[in-house]
């Protein structure tokens, strides 16, 4: 299933941030945790992959999904 998600730009008066935000369900999906880190990485200008630099051990995910209220 396909979520459309809007690129959004922040622009300052030196630099800029380009956002790209999940869906809920996308995020709960993956059991992804506040903070953690994951890398892109450019296939071509259509297709980016995105990685988990280190994927959280299952009791971590549990317990960090537990004080979220998930």
């Amino acid at each position: 299933m396909a979520y459309p998600t809007t690129v959004q730009l922040i622009q300052r008066k030196r630099s800029q941030q380009w956002y790209v935000n999940f869906p809920a369900a996308v995020a709960n999906a993956c059991d992804f945790v506040k903070g953690e880190t994951v890398e892109w990485t450019l296939l071509d200008r259509g297709r980016f992959l995105l990685r988990r630099r280190r994927l959280p051990k299952a009791s971590s995910l549990r317990a960090a999904n537990a004080q979220s209220g998930r």
